[in-house]
């Protein structure tokens, strides 16, 4: 049974369908995440679902969260691994 079935979806609540992200130069992720977990540390090169240029969030630990919508993360500029997006 899930309790909270009847609470509406929001970007603060708890992912419902994360998914695997496999960082890419040209494509957009699946769907737009709420975050972005990083489960081995390094740099991850993406572009807000608003932005007009990537950017690139440098030296994030193993383990980490970016709290960022984002429409492309991209394979160029990305050393970390093990990304989920959080949607």
């Amino acid at each position: 049974m899930d309790r909270f079935e009847s609470f509406q979806d929001s970007a603060f609540s708890p992912s419902r369908s994360p998914f695997t992200i496999v960082p890419n130069d040209n494509a957009e992720l699946p769907s737009i995440p709420k975050g972005i977990y990083v489960g081995i540390g390094g740099d991850v090169t993406l572009r807000g679902i608003d932005g007009t240029e990537d950017v690139t969030y440098r030296n994030l630990p193993h383990a980490s969260y970016i709290a960022v919508r984002a429409s492309h993360v991209r394979a160029t500029g990305t050393t970390a691994a093990n990304l989920i997006a959080e949607a």
